[in-house]
């Protein structure tokens, strides 16, 4: 283990040995006295054993070496961190702190709660991994090795991803469906209208003008008939939902088609219903900058006002109505 000599305070504040570690220390002798010493600490300091020496600090070893008063150096080294009296010392340490192994069964458990509760909302894998190691604390089970813990995250996020997929796909409708199967389909005829459509759907917009306004309203038109339901996307989160947008923006229609049904439909829903959401954007963007322009050639300031007609005399108030025919009186006065 690598790294900065450790200050003073860390040391004692981590790797000094309480009453009850120097009780299970006392039985041990030589080389495995300190060897048992720097694995009870190493354990309550991490969650989980040294792999072998070089996962133990120097200063840390010198540090406990004083207190169970062994010779730091070869004793360590001379210790099998996976024999037999590891082992025994691993199960005595477990027990010390209520923890026991991650059994296979407990690796189903953490992989199915972290599908649940973690990867539906944040699929990354450092948050996978971070809240895994959180729940084997909280669960009092010994975080799995390195590779085994890979293996559940990475279990964890495709279980969320398929859950929530499906989930996705059962909210559509058979023509929705059927439409969003299309954009991917190529034309027999070569001539790739079907694509075509997909890819009017993905390009950004062209220059202010009407022509552009006509073909993002074209845009916005083929993205509404594919009918997709208005809570669609309810339970999923921003994070997610933007990052579907974004990989099936990118992704051609071939690696899309190359995808499982139910992931390949949401993808390409996802990007309809962002699409949706830009295009109309997009548009009323074009409006203001097409009547900005329309104002700027003919000349009209903004702040201006349109000077009443000539033929057409500003209404009298009535105040003054009642002025001009010569009456004084309030209404209803005698």
């Amino acid at each position: 283990m690598s790294g900065e000599p450790l200050e003073l305070d860390e040391l004692v504040e981590h790797w000094t040995l309480l009453d009850g570690d120097r009780e299970l220390v006392a039985g041990k002798r030589g080389a495995s006295r300190l060897a048992f010493a720097l694995m009870l600490k190493f354990y309550a300091r991490h969650g989980r054993f040294p792999d072998d020496h070089a996962d133990l600090p120097g200063d840390v070893v010198e540090f406990v070496a004083r207190q169970v008063q062994v010779a730091p150096g070869a004793a360590v080294r001379g210790y099998e961190f996976s024999g037999r009296t590891s082992e025994y010392h691993r199960a005595q340490i477990r027990r010390h702190f209520g923890f026991c192994e991650c059994t296979v069964e407990d690796a189903r458990g953490l992989q199915a709660w972290l599908a649940e509760h973690v990867a539906e909302a944040d699929p990354r894998a450092e948050v996978v991994r971070d809240e895994l190691l959180d729940r084997c604390r909280k669960w009092r089970v010994e975080p799995p090795s390195e590779g085994r813990a890979e293996r559940i995250v990475r279990a964890a996020i495709h279980g969320a991803q398929t859950a929530v997929c499906e989930r996705i796909v059962a909210r559509l409708s058979a023509e929705s469906i059927t439409t969003i199967e299309q954009l991917l389909l190529v034309a027999d005829a070569g001539d790739g209208e079907t694509e075509s459509v997909l890819a009017l759907i993905k390009s950004a917009p062209g220059n202010v003008s009407l022509e552009t306004m006509f073909v993002e309203i074209e845009k916005l038109e083929a993205v509404r008939a594919v009918g997709l339901p208005a809570g669609l996307f309810s339970d999923v989160t921003p994070r997610v939902l933007a990052d579907w947008r974004q990989r099936a923006s990118v992704e051609s229609p071939s690696h899309l088609r190359e995808h499982p049904r139910a992931l390949r439909l949401t993808l390409l829903a996802a990007l309809l219903w962002a699409r949706e959401r830009e295009l109309t954007d997009t548009l009323v963007d074009l409006l203001i900058a097409t009547f900005q322009a329309l104002r700027d050639q003919l000349g009209v300031r903004p702040n201006s006002r349109p000077r009443p007609s000539a033929c057409r005399p500003a209404p009298a108030s009535p105040r003054r109505c009642l002025r001009a025919s010569g009456s004084s009186r309030r209404p209803g006065s005698r």
